[in-house]
């Protein structure tokens, strides 16, 4: 995309004062309820000033359309998951792989899937506004906290802590694109992620266990 055109997306003002902070929290929770309450196609500026307690000129002061709106709050979503991925990771250094894999994938879906919804409404609006740009920086982000957890298990892995990690990833990305695609994420929640924790212990646990079958 030219520089120009990403440039509109971006707010045209930083919420730096504490007042500007809420004005802009505001706006981004109108964002949600509108797509939510009519969808992305009628989603207007209007309607979320509307709905924000806010003059259009306002929100035009920090967002100026709606691609920027929906951009903001998809960032916003997505930051989250990437923030709880890193505060877990942070939190399991030192531990058991066993342990590790049950509370990234808890902290992820929970992460994710908390509010199914805004979920599923914001994946449809990905598309749009180069979604896919924004998650690959924050699996980036996700990549490196995960790298940094896995070195240092209990037990030592055989292959490349790198490696893992993304596959690791993938088996998180498809699972949460299963549920976001699901008529029904809310039934499906609990028993895929009881299926996940059972296939990516069984992976972590073979990728330590390799080493020391093929040395006896």
């Amino acid at each position: 995309m030219p520089q120009r055109a990403q440039l509109i997306l971006e707010p045209r003002k930083s919420p730096v004062q504490a007042r500007s902070a809420v004005t802009v929290a505001a706006i981004l929770e109108a964002t949600i309820q509108v797509l939510l309450s009519v969808g992305k196609e009628r989603l207007t500026t209007t309607r979320v000033a509307i709905r924000a307690g806010v003059s259009v000129g306002t929100l035009y002061q920090y967002f100026p359309n709606k691609r920027a709106l929906l951009q903001a709050v998809l960032k916003r979503h997505l930051d989250e998951v990437t923030n709880a991925i890193e505060r877990v990771c942070s939190e399991q250094k030192g531990k058991t792989l066993e342990q590790m894999a049950t509370a990234l994938i808890n902290a992820f879906l929970n992460a994710k899937m908390h509010n199914a919804k805004t979920s599923v409404a914001l994946y449809s609006v990905s598309s749009d506004v180069d979604g896919a740009k924004m998650a690959h920086q924050m699996g980036l982000r996700a990549n490196k906290a995960i790298v940094q957890m896995l070195a240092s298990a209990c037990e030592p892995l055989t292959k490349d802590p790198r490696l893992v990690a993304a596959m690791l990833q993938g088996a998180l990305g498809g699972v949460s694109r299963t549920l976001l695609e699901s008529d029904a994420p809310e039934k499906q929640f609990d028993a895929l992620r009881d299926e996940l924790v059972f296939v990516v212990k069984s992976y972590l646990q073979a990728s330590a266990s390799e080493r020391l079958a093929t040395s006896v």
